[in-house]
């Protein structure tokens, strides 16, 4: 999944989250693609993005009793989508009881975008990620 936030990193509408069940932004500057049960691609229009769009969070959450630490590594690729070599690698293996992870972050600095490896895991589930970053979430 994937949130396009502003600088105090909340999304501006609902829409701002892409995932599963609404792969793609209205802007089409942020979709989210299934290339089967253990890879996904989020691919980011950089240079189509709002200017109040500071960073893309790419994350991914776990349904059911499973956790990163039942998984194992999760790797990180990024480049274009030419063919060419990555651009950046990393791969995020210290997980334990996380069910949902924060796994990497795009961001402006000045007018240049750069991206960092995060890694950070949570216990609790998609609703209370989504939630953090001003997603509205249903009760059920």
């Amino acid at each position: 999944m994937a949130f396009t936030v502003d600088e105090d990193e909340q999304v501006s509408r609902d829409e701002d989250f892409v995932f599963h069940g609404a792969p793609e932004n209205p802007d089409g500057t942020v979709r989210l693609l299934g290339d089967g049960p253990t890879e996904q691609t989020v691919t980011v229009d950089l240079g189509a993005l709002p200017p109040a769009v500071r960073k893309i969070v790419v994350a991914a959450a776990i349904d059911g009793a499973l956790t990163f630490g039942d998984v194992g590594a999760v790797h990180i690729t990024t480049g274009s989508d030419d063919g060419t070599a990555p651009l950046a690698q990393a791969t995020l293996d210290a997980a334990t009881t996380e069910r949902t992870m924060l796994l990497a972050e795009i961001y402006r600095r000045g007018p240049v975008w750069r991206l960092r490896a995060v890694g950070q895991g949570y216990d609790h589930g998609l609703a209370e990620l989504v939630r953090g970053y001003g997603v509205d979430v249903a009760e059920e």
